[in-house]
């Protein structure tokens, strides 16, 4: 089990756990770990601040978004579509992980979540 000290952990469940060479996250949203309150009201804050945190947690687990194979973003607002293309375009500009997008309703009144298989860094050359 990793747990993140950049992303303080808000219920009772792992934010990431590594098997083998790779790291699963749960779902990161776009709460601001410095206040545990949802990072604005648009569907952009939040998402951006949902991307933050799962960098955290990833390099607290010994990857990064540069590798990420495998994302699944949960939209509470399906209007966000467009902004997420914009962002995963930023967050991901080399090497797009998959991804999933389900439509959902979110707890707390969140726009958006997301969640991560990555694979864990080496010394040697990445795949």
């Amino acid at each position: 089990m990793i747990e993140s000290a950049q992303v303080p952990r808000l219920g009772p469940y792992s934010q990431a756990i590594r098997v083998g060479d790779l790291v699963y996250t749960a779902g990161q949203g776009g709460i601001n770990p410095q206040t545990a309150e949802i990072a604005g009201d648009t569907f952009e804050a939040q998402a951006r601040q949902a991307f933050a945190n799962l960098r955290a947690v990833l390099e607290d687990a010994g990857s990064g978004l540069d590798r990420v194979i495998k994302v699944t973003c949960f939209i509470g607002d399906p209007a966000g579509f467009a902004t997420l293309n914009s962002l995963f375009a930023e967050f991901f500009p080399d090497r797009p992980p998959v991804r999933s997008a389900p439509i959902v309703k979110l707890p707390r009144g969140l726009l958006f979540s997301i969640d991560a298989v990555a694979l864990v860094r080496t010394n040697g050359p990445s795949n």
